[in-house]
């Protein structure tokens, strides 16, 4: 599917089918934007060194979820400029790395909303965001109702077993 990936897209399937020169920012790795494959074939050693160090960065997100971190910070642990980073992360990862670690917060979030007593304030403060304000537009946003109300909601399915509780309750995005 020629163009799928943007400005100079370039796939390859196997069978004569070709694009332009640019496979997603990836610098030749598997991931071309959206998540699709954009080949079958072997991955050059580059390519997975450039997906490794993606990796480390998520990593390095999911781990500091809490603190805060910013793309500089990121994209000199995946070793390229920030722009690069936003660019192939998103390629890679089907969203921008700020929306990425906004989701993993608000993931830890609704864990401590069911498990816990904290207050509203508290676990904003404790996943990582700097203001309430933003913690419950965010919130909202990600899991589609505030996060006092999806306390209240998740406290009525307690008694429904844990498998579908965890796929409910999952942010959809």
């Amino acid at each position: 599917m020629p163009g799928h990936g943007g400005y100079g897209d370039s796939w390859s399937d196997g069978g004569g089918h070709t694009g332009g020169g640019h496979h997603g920012g990836m610098d030749g790795g598997p991931f071309r934007a959206g998540g699709d494959r954009w080949c079958d074939g072997a991955v050059s050693r580059a390519a997975e060194e450039s997906n490794r160090r993606l990796l480390r960065a998520r990593d390095a997100m999911d781990r500091g979820y809490a603190e805060p971190l910013d793309i500089p910070a990121l994209a000199r642990i995946a070793h390229v400029s920030p722009a690069h980073f936003t660019r192939t992360f998103r390629a890679a990862f089907g969203e921008t790395p700020h929306r990425y670690l906004q989701r993993r917060r608000v993931e830890r979030a609704m864990f401590l909303l069911r498990e816990t007593d904290r207050s509203v304030t508290d676990i904003c403060f404790r996943v990582g965001f700097g203001s309430t304000g933003t913690f419950s537009r965010t919130f909202r946003d990600i899991v589609g109702r505030s996060p006092r109300a999806y306390r209240k909601e998740a406290a009525t399915v307690a008694t429904v077993p844990t498998c579908f509780t965890m796929a409910w309750t999952r942010p959809h995005t």
